[in-house]
C-alpha cells in the first residue's frame, strides 16, 4: 500500500515535470512544490519555526471575528489551523504569517497612473499590515481614484463608483486568497485612465485553465487561508467570486476579463468612457479648469465647488475620506495652480474657484 502511494507520487512528479519548459532547470522551490502536491499539502498549512509565536499578535484575528459577532481565541485559532502544537510546542501556521502580515510578500501596492501607461504616477500608496488592513486600505485607494456616477432612483440621488464596488472587492480577495505566497512579488494595483489592473503573483493553480476560471471553476492554492477568509465572511462559498464579479460587471455594461502571463494572473476592469453630468453645462471658463485636473481628488474638490459653490477642509476631509493634514495639502496646492482661493484665515474659512468669487459675494 505505501508503496503504490509513493508510486503514485513520483507519477504525479514526473507529469508534473513534463510541463515545465524543457530548458528550464527544477529549482529546489519547484521540488518543494511538487512534494507538497504529493501529499496534497499546501504551503499555508505548513507549520513556521522561524517565527517565535509569543511576539505575534492574534488580537488582529480576534479582531476580525468580533466584526462579525463571533468568538475567537486560542483554541478556535488552533481548530482553524493557524496554529499547530509540536511536541507541545505552539508554532504558527505559514497561514496565520501570512494574515498577519508578517511576511515581506504579503504588501498591495497601489499607482493611480496619467493616461494608459506606466510613465507618470499621479499617486502611489504601498499598504503593508496586515492583509484585512491592506484590503481596506486599497479599496479606499480605489474610491480616492474611481468617478462616481449618479442615478435618480425613485425620489432620490444614489451614487456609486464607475465599476461596481463590490466586483473591486471580490477580485482583490481572489487576489490575496489565491496567489502564490512562495514567489517574491506583491499584489499590485493600477489604475489607468481607460483600465484597472489587479494583478497576482502566480499562475492558475493545479494545472487550471482560463476557460475553467471564467465558468466558476475553482481550486484552492491557501486552503487555511481561503477557510480563514470564509470563516470571517469575505467570501460566501469557494469558487464564487468570478462568477460574482462577472454578473456585476454585466449588470452594469462593464467589460471585464483575467489574463494569465509569466506566472502572474491579471483581473482587468475597463472603465467607461462618458463626460460626467455636471460638465455638460459648465461655461467655457469652468471647461479650461477641467484641463488642469491631475488627479480625480482634485477632479472631486472642483465638481463639488461646481455644485456647491465653495467647500472647506471637513468636506474635503468627507469627500476623499483622507486625514486632515492631507485634505489642507491638497487644497493648498490648488491654491498655488491659482484653481482655487482661499477665503478667511480664520476655523471658518472655505475655498472657491477664482472665476466664481464673484457669484458668491
Amino acid at each position: 500500500m505505501i508503496f503504490d502511494e509513493i508510486k503514485k507520487g513520483e507519477n504525479k512528479r514526473l507529469e508534473l515535470k513534463e510541463k515545465l519548459p524543457s530548458n528550464e532547470k527544477i529549482s529546489r522551490t519547484v521540488i518543494t512544490e511538487l512534494q507538497r502536491q504529493r501529499f496534497n499539502k499546501s504551503f499555508d498549512e505548513e507549520e513556521n519555526f522561524e517565527f517565535e509565536f509569543e511576539t505575534l499578535n492574534l488580537n488582529i484575528i480576534y479582531n476580525e471575528f468580533k466584526k462579525i459577532n463571533k468568538p475567537c481565541n486560542y483554541e478556535k485559532s488552533k481548530n482553524l489551523k493557524l496554529i499547530k502544537d509540536i511536541n507541545g510546542k505552539n508554532l504558527p501556521t505559514n497561514a496565520l504569517l501570512i494574515a498577519l502580515g508578517s511576511f515581506d510578500n504579503t504588501q498591495i501596492k497601489c499607482a493611480r497612473f496619467r493616461g494608459v501607461t506606466k510613465e507618470i504616477f499621479i499617486d502611489k500608496k504601498e499598504f503593508n499590515d496586515d492583509l484585512f488592513s491592506n484590503l481596506e486600505n486599497s479599496i479606499k485607494f480605489l474610491q480616492n481614484h474611481l468617478n462616481l456616477n449618479a442615478e435618480v432612483v425613485g425620489l432620490q440621488l444614489q451614487e456609486e463608483l464607475e465599476i461596481p464596488l463590490l466586483a473591486l472587492r471580490e477580485a482583490l480577495i481572489n487576489a490575496i486568497i489565491h496567489r502564490n505566497y512562495l514567489r517574491n512579488s506583491d499584489i499590485k494595483v493600477a489604475v489607468y485612465d481607460d483600465i484597472i489592473e489587479i494583478t497576482s503573483p502566480g499562475g492558475f493553480p493545479n494545472g487550471l485553465i482560463l476557460e475553467e476560471v471564467m465558468s466558476g471553476r475553482s481550486e484552492i492554492r491557501n486552503k487555511i487561508l481561503a477557510n480563514l477568509f470564509r470563516e470571517l465572511k469575505y467570501v460566501e462559498t469557494w469558487g464564487s467570486g468570478i462568477t460574482k464579479i462577472k454578473k456585476l460587471c454585466k449588470n452594469k455594461n462593464i467589460e471585464f476579463e483575467i489574463n494569465e502571463s509569466s506566472n502572474f494572473v491579471n483581473i482587468v476592469f475597463h472603465r467607461p468612457h462618458k463626460i460626467p453630468n455636471s460638465t455638460e453645462k459648465m461655461p467655457n471658463s469652468t471647461e479650461k479648469l477641467l484641463k488642469l485636473y491631475t488627479n480625480e481628488q482634485e477632479e472631486k474638490i472642483i465638481t463639488f465647488i461646481i455644485k456647491n459653490k465653495k467647500i472647506n477642509v471637513d468636506e474635503v476631509e468627507e469627500l476623499l475620506n483622507l486625514k486632515e493634514r492631507r485634505a489642507r495639502e491638497i487644497l493648498s496646492n490648488l491654491v498655488k495652480k491659482d484653481i482655487l482661493e482661499k477665503i478667511g484665515k480664520t476655523k471658518g474659512s472655505y475655498y472657491i474657484l477664482n472665476e466664481t468669487k464673484r457669484l458668491i459675494q
